[in-house]
């Protein structure tokens, strides 16, 4: 594997596990074999697990190549392509998160989780619609870091495999215990991400595209 593809291929894997078991979930919620545990929530109401399980693989799928400069480089046309269906699928699974947040009752976490995945949703859709708003005015570095943070935050389950693994068997699975576990998942990512925006910032004025360009409303840099 060439050095170009070996980001796109790690953020690949970090996103399989999840997307692995969402996709059993769905097969649970078409009426095939269960593998998963019993979620009544889900159960009660499925249409936002769906919405949240298909955007959401999508999302973490092809906003991993958007990663790649040689493709962005080579196939310009597909980057815009991708990246507006990125916009509508990433505000999927944001919209479907806070759904999720705000109606499924009794989920693990408590209220300290609960507050968390508000401000994580929020701040995914505020990411892309920030992102894309930059794109439009052609403030590239802008539009590349807004993506970046929302595709850190999107992932974040990927990362929470992990964070959840060492926690639990480390503190257990109380409210608190669940809340840290996850949430600092979601702070990795963001951590991580920052870390990315700085190290491949240049110094000085932020870059734009040249005034004769076509603006670009691709949803990931």
């Amino acid at each position: 594997m060439t050095r170009a593809w070996r980001l796109p291929a790690a953020l690949v894997l970090l996103s399989l596990v999840p997307v692995v078991a969402g996709s059993l979930r769905l097969v649970e919620v078409a009426g095939g074999t269960q593998s998963l545990s019993t979620n009544p929530r889900v159960d009660a109401s499925p249409a936002p697990v769906v919405v949240h399980i298909l955007a959401a693989a999508l999302y973490a799928f092809l906003g991993a190549f958007q990663f790649s400069a040689r493709l962005r480089r080579r196939r310009p046309g597909w980057h815009r392509v991708c990246g507006r269906v990125l916009v509508g699928t990433g505000l999927g699974v944001a919209g479907s998160a806070l759904w999720m947040t705000l109606y499924y009752p009794g989920a693990p976490g408590g209220d300290l989780l609960w507050g968390i995945r508000l401000v994580v949703g929020s701040a995914m859709a505020a990411a892309i619609v920030l992102g894309f708003a930059a794109i439009r005015r052609r403030d590239i570095a802008a539009h590349r870091a807004w993506m970046i943070r929302a595709y850190a935050l999107a992932v974040g389950a990927g990362t929470q495999v992990l964070t959840q693994g060492i926690g639990e068997p480390l503190f257990g699975t109380s409210d608190l215990s669940t809340a840290l576990s996850v949430g600092s998942g979601w702070v990795v990512n963001a951590i991580v991400a920052e870390w990315a925006i700085r190290r491949s910032s240049p110094a000085g004025p932020r870059r734009r595209a040249p005034a004769t360009r076509r603006a670009d409303p691709a949803a990931s840099s």
